[in-house]
């Protein structure tokens, strides 16, 4: 009974957010003419203004995201072309991600640095641990297999620190960036707190998603202990 409590609460704690999410999201996604422009438009005026020299802005099919080595603020075409809260909110916080790597923002350079290899980290660690046993065997050297146990659990922790090390850029780019520029008259007043909400459910996206990447390298642990 414990454990399937605890399972559930892992599943609840992982899933929840994005399930809330995604309805925070499409619930202020309508079309509204109070809004001045679309989410492209918004992003374009305030790179603009903040002076960004050098980042533009691209219409993609999907996955809004800040490109710091391309300098380039990706929207997807609900965004970009979108005149909703959701558009808006979505295309300030991708241009706080620019604002951000303007200003030197240590952790986004930490990111970028440990993104670049964590994809191939975590395949690498898999393959290591995997091999474990059979290289132990064939060896026959214990202090072989606790270096490449060792080895193994150290890259696939580099997945588990992007995760870790984005929550600080996410809520930077959201509540220090974002926020404050759409307080300035971008959104009406009234509208502040739902922009808030909509901030807060994709800066929970990635507390579920740090989660769920410790919980793979738990997983890890796990089998090895069998």
């Amino acid at each position: 009974m414990t454990l399937l409590l605890g399972a559930l609460l892992v599943i609840a704690a992982v899933f929840g957010p994005q399930l809330w999410a995604r309805y925070v999201l499409k619930h202020h996604s309508r079309h509204r003419d109070e809004i001045p422009g679309t989410g492209g438009e918004l992003a374009v005026h305030l790179i603009e203004n903040s002076k960004l020299d050098g980042v533009t802005v691209e219409r993609i099919p999907g996955g809004d995201h800040y490109d710091p080595v391309a300098k380039v603020v990706r929207l997807s075409e609900a965004v970009h072309d979108g005149k909703s809260l959701t558009a808006v909110v979505v295309a300030a916080h991708e241009v706080g991600h620019a604002i951000q790597d303007r200003f030197g923002y240590a952790p986004l350079k930490w990111r970028t640095r440990l993104v670049r290899v964590a994809a191939a980290s975590e395949r690498l660690g898999a393959i290591i641990l995997i091999a474990l046993p059979f290289v132990t065997a064939l060896t026959r050297v214990p202090a072989t297999g606790a270096l490449m146990l060792a080895g193994g659990l150290a890259v696939l922790l580099i997945p588990v620190a992007v995760h870790f090390v984005t929550l600080p850029v996410e809520f930077d780019a959201s509540f220090r960036r974002a926020l404050p520029i759409l307080a300035l008259g971008y959104v009406p007043r009234d509208e502040l707190p739902a922009a808030r909400r909509i901030l807060t459910a994709c800066a929970l996206t990635y507390v579920a998603a740090s989660l769920a990447a410790l919980l793979n390298f738990w997983r890890w642990i796990y089998f090895l202990r069998r």
